[in-house]
């Protein structure tokens, strides 16, 4: 605390839930409504990480993938608005045409800037904004699709000293976004589908890897 520093300031810096908050990111395209289910459908309700989905979609139409993952999971699942908070166990997803990013205090943020690599939601934009406001405490899952999206979010995520996990592309539906992920040199960790959860959990309670 600086002498400038209010008191009050300085114990609602060391009270914000947000600054022990771990965020698992996830980056999916063609495959992914499959590879979503199966890592999530293995986390508990009581996953003690906050999680972010950005899934690859038609940005013409309604999504309906968070009643579908809904049913899936445990977990909370929910379409990500302006302003919602961050919170153990729940899941916002990118709605159609939105880029998703996550603040420094834990609120996230949507926008309709330009699309990367044709993309709008961008992986590489969500992952960016997790790595600048969570540091080592991101941690981003790179799973099925076609492209790169994902790549260069992964190594900033990396820089911040947060983890990366990405899909052995021999397990994914489509290895595209998983090689790409895994040739940035990047990734620690290269796991089948299967075992991404439980990488997951072990991270997020024990801080393995």
């Amino acid at each position: 605390m600086t002498m400038d520093e209010p008191v009050g300031a300085a114990i609602d810096n060391a009270h914000d839930p947000f600054l022990s908050l771990q965020v698992v990111a996830l980056v999916a395209s063609a495959g992914g409504l499959r590879a979503l289910s199966t890592v999530l459908q293995a986390l508990p309700a009581e996953f003690p990480a906050a999680l972010v989905v950005v899934q690859h979609m038609d940005p013409h139409h309604r999504s309906m993938l968070p009643q579908i993952l809904e049913k899936r999971t445990a977990l909370k699942v929910r379409q990500a608005e302006e302003g919602n908070l961050l919170e153990p166990g729940v899941v916002h997803i990118a709605p159609p045409d939105r880029h998703l990013l996550v603040n420094p205090g834990g609120s996230l943020s949507l926008t309709r800037s330009e699309p990367v690599h044709f993309l709008r939601p961008s992986g590489d934009v969500l992952l960016e904004s997790l790595a600048a406001a969570c540091g080592v405490r991101a941690i981003a899952v790179v799973l099925t699709g076609t492209g790169s999206d994902g790549s260069d979010g992964i190594c900033a995520v990396k820089k911040q000293g947060g983890t990366v996990v990405v899909q052995d592309p021999e397990t994914a539906e489509y290895s595209g976004m998983p090689a790409s992920a895994v040739e940035t040199g990047c990734a620690d960790l290269e796991l089948p589908l299967d075992r991404v959860a439980e990488a997951l959990i072990g991270l997020v309670r024990g801080g393995r890897i």
